[in-house]
């Protein structure tokens, strides 16, 4: 058994006992691996007394495991990873990563900040998809800060060059995951920049509320968005400026909706372009001061409920139409198409070359943020 794979072990019992009474677990790291070039990988596991457990790996800033308790108080890894560091330099699939520098699409990855042209490296079409062919999923960062207390945390920082991936300014990221003894997991992003540059940072990480392995996809799991808006996309994904109401539409999860009632419905030539979702709902038109709900995700078969809350004005629920049986999960099983849902809190994409939209700029002197938050429960 490596090392890691006992820390696993920990995370899934997530209890101490000391002096007969259970004890929070809370931060524990061990080495995941190297790199090509000899640099440590670590695994952060972030426990509370309640079973739920989250394991954080400083490659990509990624969530690489997430258990939690179901209606009968079985754990299970509720998001999907891989179990070595091999996997995910070899098949990246952004399983868990922050995305960045700018989450989701730019058109043909051309923007221009103050008449000054630039181009992101286009690898997905014509088009630039999670800040180009080395974003912030690809890369090593580094721990600053693992705090156990009432709520066991770990604070991961990069440092992007300036050009890096054709973005100007050197700008230095944060990541902060915190997990509270209330079965909430909060990821915090923060950025500045010597340059004014544009910036869009969020986590792709994908769910199965009934475990990462398990023989059931998510189509029967029932979907709330709250957002009356959705963004229509080209062919390419990316948004043709119209704001189009959701009622009467596919696009409507304003109540509970199983996420594969509509997913085929070949007659949307939405869900064509996108091989089913793959949009971005308006939540607001403006980032809120606080993270207020924005999708509820519930499991009758586990029991289990997934509440996202965060600040920002779109979230991108993407139904894993592409997931194509490639990769080799955790627990050994295949992933393939419906496998999984993803929910990303973001601006809006393509926002640099749309104005309606509003900004992506960040100026020198200013702080970007992103906060989302994940609570997990059970019945």
């Amino acid at each position: 058994m490596t090392k890691f794979q006992a820390l696993a072990g920990v995370a899934l019992t997530a209890l101490l006992t000391i002096n007969g009474q259970a004890q929070a677990a809370d931060a524990k790291r061990a080495e995941f691996g190297k790199l090509a070039d000899g640099q440590s990988v670590e695994a952060i596991t972030l426990t509370n007394h309640k079973g739920t457990s989250a394991t954080v790996i400083t490659y990509g800033a990624s969530l690489q495991a997430l258990v939690t308790p179901d209606r009968n108080g079985k754990p299970a890894d509720i998001t999907l990873g891989y179990a070595d560091l091999d996997h995910y330099i070899s098949n990246p699939q952004y399983f868990g990563a922050t995305v960045g520098r700018f989450a989701n699409r730019i058109n043909k990855g051309q923007y221009s900040i103050d008449g000054k042209a630039y181009q992101a490296p286009v690898n997905n079409g014509v088009n630039s998809l999670h800040g180009g062919t080395k974003g912030f999923d690809k890369v090593n960062w580094k721990v600053v800060k693992v705090t156990d207390g009432d709520s066991a945390s770990v604070e991961l920082e990069y440092v992007s060059p300036d050009g890096d991936m054709g973005y100007p300014g050197e700008m230095t990221v944060h990541a902060t995951y915190a997990l509270s003894e209330n079965n909430e997991l909060t990821i915090k992003y923060t950025a500045t920049t010597t340059k004014t540059t544009i910036v869009n940072i969020t986590s792709h990480a994908y769910w199965n509320l009934n475990g990462e392995g398990s023989a059931h996809s998510v189509n029967d799991s029932k979907l709330t968005l709250l957002a009356d808006s959705y963004l229509p996309t080209d062919s390419g994904a990316i948004p043709t400026g119209e704001v189009r109401k959701v009622e009467g539409t596919v696009f409507d999860f304003r109540t509970p909706t199983a996420i594969g009632a509509r997913v085929r419905d070949a007659s949307e030539q939405q869900l064509v372009y996108g091989r089913g979702y793959d949009h971005n709902w308006v939540a607001s038109r403006e980032k809120t001061a606080q993270p207020r709900l924005m999708a509820v995700v519930e499991d009758d078969i586990s029991g289990r409920k997934l509440e996202l809350l965060s600040d920002q004005p779109g979230i991108q629920f993407y139904s894993g139409n592409f997931l194509d049986g490639t990769s080799s999960g955790k627990s050994g099983g295949i992933y393939r198409e419906g496998d999984a849902f993803v929910l990303e809190p973001q601006i809006f994409p393509d926002t640099p070359n749309q104005p309606a939209f509003g900004s992506a700029l960040l100026h020198p002197g200013e702080t970007y943020s992103n906060t989302l938050i994940y609570r997990f429960s059970a019945k």
